[in-house]
């Protein structure tokens, strides 16, 4: 050790000495395990590092006035992969951690997880995107597009509470036509004074939240205008969350004579009675995780929200959207359809195991579209949601879940024995 101090010198053993715990440093953060920052496994500083690490091209937004922050991914379409009320409280989004470390594509889809992210509908159909020509309706058949699956949006603007991305795409669907456009998405954090004021209600102080506005468009940038005897696609937003045993989704809807014939509730079979309880102006939905079923909601009958509630955390979720009564919407089943354009505007999603006993989660999700227009070249369709997660003293939750949907938690707890 000596011999070798005078042959190099003391400064440059130092210089060679600390190299040498830097690169012990780097090979130790690229093996370490997922556990290992300093915020607990569901939390958001977690979920944020692990992000960071394996994910690239995060994007945080933040509120000045609140520790609230949201995560984006341009390199994933610009989706909103989760988000918190503070750093070390609960991480609102879905993350598929296996995925996500592995590094590796899915052909088919690629379920990364995230609250919100863009898709293109319909999905089934003769004017569906997700399947080929000639192909039958089933999940062997079922492909997500690339350009909304693993395609990268650019990144045209941003500041610390909002970010603007940009993506050129092209999609053919089921019946052969093929549509050019661009896409432009904007997501803005938003204070609470903001929230009060989409929302139209006033949130106790003592209610932790985080909230933010998406903003979306497709423009047609074809030779040629869209007819609806060709298809036309819709602007779809999905948000994927974590279920529990104890999680249902809430989605109101106006009482009216029939109403059933309103509500789909047989996308992937007949969603059994003690998993979808409908009432004559509010249905629950059981998100477990544990049994693949989707219900929609036409907009005959919908109102601008959609909500789910997780009773184990106390945290409610609420989703605020456009409904146009007058316009069409598009059928998602996996089928050819006689009313392609009699579809919904909010769907849910339990996930489950598929008939081979695989499962692309476990989560939840709840789903807003837009309606579709016969766009002229250079025309573009615009949707715009607000997604919002609520925690706190489940009295004045359930009181904000009254005041606003008009729905009454302890009813959910009940009718699901939670």
């Amino acid at each position: 050790m000596t011999a070798t101090l005078k042959k190099i010198g003391w400064a440059n053993f130092l210089w060679y000495y600390f190299l040498l715990i830097a690169c012990g440093q780097q090979n130790d953060s690229t093996d370490k395990p997922m556990d290992s920052t300093n915020f607990k496994k569901g939390s958001y500083g977690f979920d944020r590092a692990f992000l960071k690490d394996d994910l690239g091209s995060v994007i945080e937004l933040s509120d000045h006035s609140s520790s609230a922050r949201v995560l984006l991914s341009s390199a994933w379409q610009g989706r909103v992969l989760t988000s918190a009320c503070i750093d070390s409280g609960n991480s609102y989004g879905w993350i598929n951690y296996h995925l996500i470390r592995s590094h590796k594509k899915k052909s088919q889809f690629n379920p990364i997880g995230g609250e919100e992210r863009f898709w293109i509908g319909p999905e089934g159909g003769q004017f569906g995107f997700y399947f080929r020509k000639g192909d039958s309706f089933n999940i062997a058949h079922w492909q997500v597009p690339s350009l909304i699956d693993t395609d990268q949006f650019d990144v045209t603007g941003s500041t610390d509470s909002s970010v603007q991305f940009s993506k050129e795409g092209t999609l053919t669907n089921y019946s052969g036509t093929v549509f050019h456009f661009n896409i432009t998405r904007s997501v803005k954090i938003l204070n609470r004074r903001e929230v009060e004021g989409r929302l139209l209600t006033h949130l106790p102080d003592e209610i932790r939240l985080v909230a933010y506005e998406s903003d979306n468009a497709i423009r047609n940038t074809g030779e040629k205008d869209w007819k609806k005897e060709s298809g036309l696609p819709s602007i779809w937003l999905l948000s994927m969350m974590t279920p529990s045993e104890q999680t249902a989704v809430c989605i109101p809807f106006e009482p009216m004579a029939e109403s059933r014939k309103y509500i789909t509730d047989d996308y992937f079979g007949v969603v059994p009675p003690d998993r979808l309880i409908v009432k004559d102006s509010v249905l629950f939905l059981k998100c477990d995780g544990r049994f693949r079923s989707k219900i929609g909601l036409s907009p005959v009958l919908a109102k601008p929200f959609a909500a789910s509630y997780d009773f184990r955390r106390n945290i409610l979720t609420i989703l605020h959207f456009p409904v146009d009564k007058s316009s069409s919407y598009v059928n998602s089943k996996w089928e050819i359809q006689s009313e392609p354009f009699r579809g919904d505007v909010i769907n849910a999603y339990n996930d489950g195991p598929l008939a081979d006993g695989s499962q692309l989660g476990p989560f939840y999700e709840i789903e807003s579209s837009s309606p579709v227009k016969q766009l002229k070249k250079g025309d573009f369709l615009v949707h715009r949601q607000i997604v919002c997660h609520l925690e706190g003293d489940y009295r004045q939750l359930r009181q904000v879940a009254l005041n606003l949907l008009g729905v009454d938690l302890d009813e959910i707890k009940r009718s699901f024995h939670f």
